[in-house]
């Protein structure tokens, strides 16, 4: 609301002014002409401030020293052209070229000026040397998904149970990357990603979820650079949290001090914990690679590796808990027949 009264006000005064400075200069345009171009002109200075919808303070800080720069070097380099015509001959060199010498220099060092610094601005502190403010954030940091994890699909699943207030954005280039595997020509890259843009659609139909798709200005080196490390730098600009389930991306987040959601680690935290002596039902599905062993599967994935069951192919048979081995790949469970007796290699563990 007072944005919108500031920018009636803007065109008021704008419009107002502009019929004054009008009327010294073409009295004899009619009224209603210099009224239009007076708004003509306000609003396209709205036009401007409206449809440029991400707006920062430091590419302000840069056009406006730099501006300053260029017109340093113009005042200096019209002092020597001034000095150099009067050195030489005057009456030969026409003013007007020496106006409009003056003129371009000015233009080009501006333009040079206010590049280099934008180009480099995250090297250089604008408004204030030597004094850093960090950025206040209401509510949770954002959470950004990385292309595995999309894929992967798991992620559903957690944020319709889990009632999550922080925004999950969805960076434009990892939906990018997800088109680009959808049209791979190889078979199993375009189901993975037909998948992934399934998923998306299934998170933007999930109540009370704030996901966004956002494009964060980055450098032309930056955009150059791989998804994962654009993933990376998307998430300390933004203060954000990165959720993946890739390996790499996750030792490439630490090392520069981005805080990562594991959702393998998240599951394998979730899956329950037997404790020798504990009883569970399992159906053994192929032989183990010890003599004897049959394997079997939980219904959240956990291994069950069973002594003396490989005779049982096929069979859903109870199971006593002998061990636990916890792995980077997810738990392993270890167990034997249910009334059978303990095998050496079980008494070797228990020991």
């Amino acid at each position: 609301m007072l944005l919108t009264i500031l920018r009636a006000v803007f065109i008021l005064l704008v419009a107002s002014i502009g019929m004054n400075y009008a009327n010294l200069l073409w009295e004899s345009l009619p009224a209603e002409a210099i009224l239009s171009i007076s708004i003509g002109l306000a609003v396209f200075i709205l036009g401007l401030d409206v449809f440029i919808p991400q707006k920062s303070l430091l590419a302000m800080s840069g056009v406006f020293f730099g501006l300053v720069v260029g017109l340093l070097i113009a005042f200096g380099a019209g002092l020597i052209i001034d000095l150099l015509v009067e050195a030489s001959r005057p009456k030969i060199i026409d003013p007007k070229i020496v106006s409009t010498t003056k003129l371009l220099i000015g233009i080009i060092s501006c333009y040079v000026a206010i590049s280099f610094i934008l180009q480099t601005k995250d090297d250089i502190r604008f408004v204030i040397p030597y004094v850093e403010f960090a950025k206040e954030r209401k509510g949770q940091r954002p959470m950004i998904l990385d292309t595995s994890t999309i894929i992967d699909g798991r992620i559903v699943e957690v944020l319709q149970t889990w009632p999550n207030d922080a925004p999950l954005i969805v960076p434009r280039f990892v939906l990018q990357e997800l088109h680009a595997i959808a049209d791979s020509s190889e078979k199993l890259k375009r189901n993975r990603g037909r998948r992934g843009l399934d998923i998306v659609n299934k998170l933007q139909s999930i109540e009370n979820l704030d996901i966004q798709f956002q494009d964060v200005s980055m450098t032309r080196e930056e955009s150059l650079e791989p998804v994962d490390q654009r993933l990376v730098i998307v998430a300390g600009k933004i203060g954000g949290r990165i959720i993946t389930n890739d390996y790499n991306l996750n030792k490439l987040a630490q090392i520069r001090g981005v805080e990562v959601i594991n959702v393998n680690d998240l599951a394998n935290a979730l899956k329950p914990v037997f404790l020798p002596g504990e009883s569970m039902v399992v159906k053994i599905l192929k032989s183990g690679e010890e003599q004897g062993q049959g394997v079997g599967y939980l219904e959240d994935g956990t291994m069950v590796v069973v002594e003396a069951a490989r005779e049982r192919m096929g069979q859903t048979i109870p199971v006593i808990v002998t061990s636990m081995l916890q792995t980077s790949a997810g738990r392993m469970v270890f167990g034997r027949p249910e009334n059978a007796p303990a095998s050496d290699r079980t008494r070797r563990k228990s020991s």
